[in-house]
């Protein structure tokens, strides 16, 4: 969506991702997705009299591992109380990190060269679930209420980026970088339809060249579309408002995916509202330079770094190859695109069947061998295979594993013999003999004509180069 001439929005997003640590974090309860309702609890996680917090390490090393990759600066931080009452937080306050974070001062660079300032990646623990009963599914206007506080304690790490990104698909673009990042950390496995990973969008407009607007901010968006939808909605609800003689508030909103559009979920509060305060059970957290190194020694390479070894692979990308090197990095295919290039195979045709044959049988990944990925592709790329032939070889192997020529055997994928291919294409130019006379007079497009008819003959055995070898030898 564009903006009315001269205006321009500026978003910042809050992210707020799970950690993958086996308890929470200031206590021993798991820390496991779907368990049923309120049974992963105890008296520290909610907040009980007497009971005491304990920091949770692998968090923390968690923690570290995205400041890391977001080229954050790691610097001792302290725990603070964040005083307010929701039933979704059983003792009333949340434990955060306020003036003192464990990571700031980072950068995110995207696909397209842009940079994204992270002003800080703290860490905190996340709130309990509630479910409105009624009416609209929200409080308002349900007639009743029912909390889950399993997810009460999970770590959380909160990346907040500074106010630089101009668009709601740079936002997008941003999201999806950054949850290729935190997956890569193995620090949150990115599952937004688990709520592993959550988005808020502070929003706000200006006219070219004015200082920054009034932001609101649009709470748990957990979806890359909503992520999108909900930020150009606002910014065109703001400039319609501005230039209608209106006053934009700082405020929260909600999103509604139904109706696409944004409405007001409470006036915007301040830190003072929270009265922040040092959490008083915990002290300092001040990882040593001995620990940040083994932290930094474990990380995996980045998306960023992973996609630039897979398009060095590639003579002259095509924009159809660099889209396909991105759902390959965003699955981890490449191993299988590394593999074919180490046998020297052909890398694009290895790109293609990894971004659309693998990709859409994920799931079974796992059952497709390198070493059966490379003999595929070399099959095909010797002919032995036609394409049709080489993405249901392929197909079979994701569901039942094997070996390729086996598996082609067993489908009857017999290369036809030069002499029969030959006979074969003869007899089409005979009953077709106005599309051969246009295809010798320059007509390139009856050449699939003519590997169309021979597919149909051959049941598939034909490989569609052989037969445009056989069609230009005879035009």
């Amino acid at each position: 969506m564009t903006l009315p001439a001269n205006w321009e929005m500026v978003v910042g997003l809050e992210v707020h991702t799970e950690l993958l640590t086996k308890s929470k974090l200031f206590c021993g309860c798991a820390n496991n997705f779907g368990a049923p309702p309120n049974t992963n609890i105890c008296p520290v996680c909610l907040g009980l009299p007497g009971s005491l917090p304990v920091l949770n390490r692998e968090a923390v090393d968690f923690a570290m591992r995205i400041g890391m990759a977001l080229h954050c600066t790691i610097a001792p931080s302290t725990f603070h109380r964040k005083n307010y009452f929701y039933p979704d937080q059983s003792k009333d306050y949340q434990i955060s990190q306020y003036d003192l974070p464990i990571n700031s001062g980072g950068y995110l660079d995207l696909p397209d060269g842009s940079r994204v300032s992270i002003e800080r990646a703290h860490m905190e623990e996340d709130t309990g679930k509630s479910t409105h009963l009624g009416g609209s599914g929200r409080l308002a206007g349900a007639d009743s209420s029912l909390v889950d506080y399993n997810r009460c304690g999970v770590p959380l790490v909160e990346i907040v980026s500074g106010p630089d990104i101009r668009s709601a698909a740079q936002a997008r673009a941003y999201a999806q970088e950054l949850r290729g990042i935190l997956i890569a950390t193995g620090a949150s496995d990115g599952r937004l339809e688990e709520g592993s990973m959550r988005f808020d969008a502070n929003v706000s407009v200006r006219r070219s060249g004015e200082p920054f607007g009034t932001r609101c901010e649009i709470k748990n968006l957990n979806s890359l579309r909503s992520l999108q939808r909900a930020i150009d909605y606002e910014a065109l609800r703001q400039v319609e408002l501005l230039e209608d003689g209106g006053v934009v508030r700082q405020e929260t909103r909600h999103w509604d995916e139904n109706i696409g559009e944004t409405s007001t979920l409470r006036v915007k509060e301040d830190a003072d509202d929270y009265r922040y305060f040092r959490d008083p059970d915990l002290v300092e957290l001040a990882p040593d330079q001995e620990w940040q190194d083994s932290v930094r020694a474990a990380l995996a390479p980045m998306p960023a770094e992973r996609r630039q070894a897979v398009v060095a692979l590639l003579a002259s990308p095509t924009e159809a190859q660099l889209g396909a090197v991105e759902v390959v990095i965003d699955l981890g295919l490449e191993r299988y695109v590394h593999a074919v290039a180490k046998d020297a195979g052909d890398v694009g045709l290895a790109l293609a069947r990894a971004a659309n044959e693998i990709a859409a049988d994920i799931e079974n990944a796992e059952r497709l061998t390198t070493e059966a990925f490379v003999t595929t592709i070399l099959m095909e790329h010797r002919g032995e295979l036609s394409a049709t032939q080489a993405k249901t070889v392929l197909a079979t192997l994701l569901r039942d594993g094997g070996e390729p020529r086996s598996v082609a055997a067993d489908l009857g994928f017999e290369q036809l013999s030069a002499d029969s291919l030959g006979e074969t294409v003869a007899e089409l130019i005979e009953a077709h003999p106005e599309e051969w006379q246009r295809y010798r007079e320059g007509d390139e497009r009856l050449a699939q004509f003519f590997i169309g008819q021979v597919m149909k003959l051959t049941r598939g055995q034909a490989n569609g180069k052989a037969v445009i070898g056989e069609l230009q030898a005879r035009r």
